[in-house]
């Protein structure tokens, strides 16, 4: 009988993925954080969050969430930092530095985000396709911007529609500006893929005495406190009406989001007869239109 010599066979190694996030008072500032973290928990072999020091029950909310995936940092935001949002860059940083060595991705999710369920096949998808492929350094997501109530979305050109949410476990990656997005040391995008999947955007859904609040709040971390003197409104609910155009929304939310959106507490309507938007962005949504194309759009990445 003659001796056969068999292959070797080595089994893949499963994919590790760590989920990573931070936080500062969001139960005073009505963040829904929780259902931000449960919403890509299923992707994840870890998550990782940032708790700030804060002046209500954060913590212990984070903690009340029932997975043994979450793994709590306590940190210490710096007041003082108020150059354009920077902080929050800075602690987007701690939570990415204190991930698993080991995962390949890091799946980022900010505060009031929530990734819908419908999306995690094809995110799972994506990552494992291009898991060993190092030119591919992070995905690109595109989003919805809810504004007022959970029945309307922004549809004019203040809202950015895409953004890198999925990024390689590299130390040289680094969370950019106001933490919006990431690039590569010294200061180079991230080349990215853009795959089918959206993260809704609840960041003007918020109880209108919250909302205020963190308008006041959060704008000490880009501006002078004459500057918000001179331009935050000193009343105790935020104005959505204040708003150029919106549509109502067609879809489905997350099901992470069901008793939250029960819970609403404010009503909030859109008169769609008063979009009154500039001459700039009439002709800019006429090109895109007629060409696809999407003048002067930021984009802090290099689609490949």
């Amino acid at each position: 009988m003659p001796n056969f010599v068999y292959p070797l066979f080595t089994p893949r190694a499963p994919m590790k993925v760590s989920g990573f996030t931070f936080v500062r008072n969001a139960i005073r500032y009505d963040y829904p954080v929780v259902e931000a973290i449960q919403s890509i928990l299923p992707l994840c072999t870890e998550m990782v969050v940032a708790v700030g020091n804060s002046d209500d029950d954060t913590l212990q909310l984070i903690r009340s969430i029932p997975s043994d995936k979450i793994r709590i940092i306590e940190t210490v935001w710096d007041d003082n930092v108020r150059d354009n949002g920077r902080v929050l860059a800075l602690e987007t940083d701690k939570a990415f530095r204190a991930i698993d060595p080991a995962a390949d991705w890091a799946f980022y999710i900010q505060a009031d985000e929530v990734m819908h369920e419908k999306y995690i096949d094809a995110v799972r998808e994506n990552m494992q396709r291009y898991k060993d492929d190092h030119e591919v350094e992070g995905l690109l997501f595109d989003y919805v911007h809810f504004y007022g109530s959970y029945d309307y979305v922004g549809t004019s050109y203040r809202w950015y529609r895409r953004e890198v949410r999925v990024i390689r476990n590299r130390k040289d990656i680094f969370s950019y500006r106001d933490a919006q997005g990431f690039r590569i040391l010294p200061n180079r995008k991230l080349k990215v893929k853009h795959i089918p999947a959206s993260i809704f955007h609840y960041g003007y859904v918020r109880e209108p005495k919250a909302m205020q609040n963190k308008q006041v709040s959060f704008n000490r971390y880009w501006h002078s406190d004459e500057w918000i003197d001179q331009n935050i409104p000193r009343t105790s609910e935020f104005d959505y009406s204040e708003i150029d155009r919106l549509e109502r929304f067609q879809g489905t939310h997350p099901e992470v989001m069901r008793r939250r959106i029960a819970n609403l507490t404010w009503d909030f309507e859109f008169d769609e007869s008063r979009i009154h938007l500039s001459l700039k962005d009439r002709v800019k949504e006429w090109v895109e239109k007629t060409t696809g194309l999407r003048l002067g759009e930021y984009r802090n990445y290099v689609i490949v």
